[in-house]
C-alpha cells in the first residue's frame, strides 16, 4: 500500500534528507515495497508549492534523490505509491497541490462519481483520475466554505465521505507554508506521529548516518521538527501509532494539537484492493 510523509519544522528551513533518503525506513526505502509512483511536496523561498512526481519507484527516480538532497522548506510532504484508482502517469502521482496547499492520501474509496456530483464546478480542479485528488478538491472545497480553517475543512470532508461513500481509509497529510496536518481514519491503516527535539533522542541519531553529504543530517539534527509517517522511519522510542479519526495538527510554533474529529466508523466500509498489515 501507499506511504506517507509530513515533516513540519516550525519557522526554521530545513533538509529533509535523512527522512527521504538516509533513514533506516526512508522513503526511498520504503519505495522498493511501493514501486508505482514518487513524490515531494515543499514550498520555495517566495512560498510557492513546488511538486516534484513520477511515477516511479522512488529507489530509481533520479530526479526525487537530486531533490531530496538539496530542497529546503518549513514543511514537507512525500509519498510513495502503489496504484489502485487510476493509471500510472504524473497525474495520477502524489502529491496534489490546490489553492497553496499541498496534499497526499493513502488509502482509498469508491463511487467516485457520488463524490464528483458533490463537487459539482470544483471538479475543475481535478486533472488525473484519483480518489485522491478528488478527496483534497473536497477538502479544499471545504476550507473555503470554513473561512480558511483548514482543520474545519478537512473534518467536514472527511465527515462526508464516510457517511456517504464506501471507504477503507483516508489518511492523509496535507501541508501549508507553515502548518501540517494529519489524518488517520479509520483503523484500517496505521499513521504514526513524532516529535522529535534537536539533536534526537541519543543527542545525534541524524548526524553520522546520512551518505549524502553529513552535513545535510547535521542541519535537520540542529532543529526540532513534527514529523508524521505511515510507519516509524528510525528507532526513536517516541513514535506514536495516532488513534483512528484522530486529526493532528503542527503549527508554525511546533505545538501539535489533536482532536478526535470521527468517532463512528464509515456508513459502508469497503475491501482495500491491496490487502496488507494496516
Amino acid at each position: 500500500m501507499c506511504r506517507l510523509f509530513g515533516l513540519a519544522a516550525g519557522v526554521e528551513t530545513v533538509r529533509a534528507t535523512f527522512w527521504l533518503l538516509d533513514a533506516p525506513d526512508s522513503l526511498q526505502v520504503q519505495g522498493r515495497r511501493n514501486r508505482d509512483g514518487t513524490g515531494l511536496g515543499f514550498f520555495d523561498v517566495a512560498d510557492s508549492p513546488v511538486v516534484d512526481k513520477q511515477p516511479e519507484a522512488a529507489y530509481s527516480d533520479v530526479q526525487f534523490i537530486s531533490e531530496a538532497k538539496v530542497a529546503e522548506s518549513r514543511t514537507f510532504v512525500a509519498h510513495v505509491r502503489v496504484a489502485t484508482t487510476g493509471a500510472l502517469s504524473a497525474a495520477n502521482t502524489h502529491p496534489f497541490s490546490m489553492d497553496g496547499r499541498i496534499m497526499a492520501h493513502n488509502g482509498g474509496f469508491e463511487e467516485l462519481s457520488t463524490l464528483e456530483t458533490e463537487l459539482g464546478h470544483d471538479m475543475d480542479r481535478v486533472v488525473g483520475d484519483t480518489d485522491s485528488e478528488r478527496y483534497m478538491a473536497l477538502i479544499t472545497r471545504n476550507i473555503a466554505r470554513c473561512d480558511g480553517d483548514v482543520g474545519a475543512g478537512i473534518t467536514e470532508a472527511a465527515a462526508w465521505l464516510a457517511a456517504h461513500v464506501p471507504l477503507f481509509s483516508l489518511n492523509m497529510v496535507l501541508v501549508t507554508p507553515v502548518g501540517l496536518w494529519a489524518l488517520r481514519y479509520p483503523d484500517h491503516h496505521r499513521l504514526y506521529a513524532l516529535h522529535r527535539s534537536a539533536g534526537g533522542h541519543d543527542d545525534g541519531s541524524l548526524r553520522g548516518q546520512s551518505e549524502h553529504l553529513g552535513i545535510e543530517s547535521d542541519h535537520l539534527a540542529e532543529h526540532p521538527a513534527g514529523i508524521v509517517a505511515s510507519e516509524p522511519m528510525d528507532d526513536h522510542p517516541d513514535w506514536r501509532l495516532m488513534e483512528s479519526g484522530e486529526l493532528l495538527h503542527v503549527g508554525p510554533d511546533l505545538t501539535v494539537r489533536s482532536s478526535l474529529i470521527l468517532l463512528d466508523p464509515p456508513a459502508r466500509r469497503s475491501i482495500d484492493p491491496l490487502p496488507s498489515t494496516p
